[in-house]
């Protein structure tokens, strides 16, 4: 929505690879092989040492650097939210009207993920399975989830629209959870540019600045403390 290294893993084999500039370009070479075999393979026909083969190293040097398949979408996951964090950069230092600023957050997601298309179609099934490490709600992925949330964090705190404190509190939340809409859509999105997602986004954008540019009125106040406090429960 993020779309997403995580470092609590053990390596079931060691190899004394120099770190430094060279340890980190091979680090790069085995995420780039391993993003096109997923593409062009499959995940679950991916293994890792057809990753270390194709990356032309050993395969204790692919397990040095990540100690599964799972790590390397996790470095996928990394790498897609740098590049969104850059894209977004702009737009949150010129725009200050929260419609604006969400619509060019998720313009940004979109656009900087076009590349990473053909793989995400063919990874989703995993990512969408309840239990699975993958997924964007699980416990591994909490770090690509944190990081997410806080552009969206962005989104609301450098705001100028008047809203509803506690729906301001809980809104970076709500507008990720917004954004799993758009990536699910996009994931299936056929039309020649992702054009239907972005007209999703132009769709979606507006209707989400009604609602919170309401929530501050006296008459929907109490409806949106309800719902907040009906959100903060789920997650209890």
């Amino acid at each position: 929505m993020t779309l997403l290294g995580f470092r609590s893993y053990s390596c079931p084999v060691v190899d004394a690879t120099p770190r430094g500039r060279g340890g980190e370009r091979t680090r790069e070479v085995i995420v780039e092989t391993a993003l096109r075999l997923f593409r062009e393979r499959g995940y679950e026909a991916t293994t890792m040492r057809a990753i270390a083969a194709e990356a032309d190293v050993s395969v204790g040097t692919a397990y040095y650097y990540f100690a599964s398949k799972e790590q390397l979408v996790q470095a996928y996951y990394d790498r897609a939210h740098a590049e969104h964090e850059v894209a977004c950069r702009a737009v949150l230092a010129s725009e200050r009207r929260f419609a604006g600023r969400l619509d060019g957050v998720l313009r940004a997601w979109v656009r900087v993920s076009e590349p990473y298309h053909a793989f995400a179609v063919k990874f989703y099934k995993h990512a969408s399975e309840p239990g699975n490490p993958l997924s964007p709600f699980s416990g591994e992925t909490a770090p690509a989830r944190e990081a997410a949330i806080a552009i969206y964090r962005q989104v609301v705190e450098g705001s100028a629209d008047r809203i509803d404190p506690d729906l301001r509190a809980e809104l970076p939340e709500l507008l990720w959870l917004s954004s799993m809409g758009v990536v699910l859509y996009w994931v299936h999105d056929t039309s020649p540019g992702c054009e239907r997602t972005y007209r999703l986004i132009d769709v979606m954008v507006p209707l989400i600045d009604r609602l919170v540019g309401l929530s501050h009125l006296p008459g929907l106040r109490g409806v949106a403390k309800d719902f907040i406090t009906a959100m903060r429960e789920l997650r209890s």
